[in-house]
């Protein structure tokens, strides 16, 4: 069991940067591979990024390859996400998901979801 809480959302202009935070309470934190999932209004929630268990590997959506980073600190229990260069169809609601197994690009494939923290990019 593991719990997740989402910060560091709020209203930037484009080209600006955030960093997302989730924050993990948790027995074992580095046994989960952790995700980052954001949803549009209007859409479907789709894949952003995600590490594995040591932050060894990871994986973007091509949307943001090139402009986001995800990294963790198992010490601090958190995962983080850089975004950089935001554009407006960055906008959505992020969320952390975590799981007990290698990092995988599909909601379905995690366990224990943050309840989220908006991001929005404007023009």
């Amino acid at each position: 069991q593991v719990q997740l809480v989402e910060s560091g959302g709020g209203l930037v202009q484009a080209g600006g940067s955030l960093r997302l935070s989730c924050a993990a309470s948790g027995r074992t934190f580095s046994r989960y591979a952790v995700g980052w999932f954001r949803q549009a209004p209007g859409k479907e929630r789709e894949f952003v990024a995600a590490i594995s268990r040591s932050g060894s590997n990871t994986d973007y959506a091509d949307s943001v390859k090139g402009r986001f980073t995800i990294s963790r600190d198992n010490a601090k229990n958190t995962v983080y996400l850089q975004m950089n260069s935001l554009i407006p169809e960055d906008t959505a609601v992020y969320y952390c998901a975590a799981r007990n197994y290698a990092l995988a690009t599909m909601p379905l494939g995690y366990d224990y979801w943050g309840q989220g923290t908006q991001v929005t990019v404007s023009s």
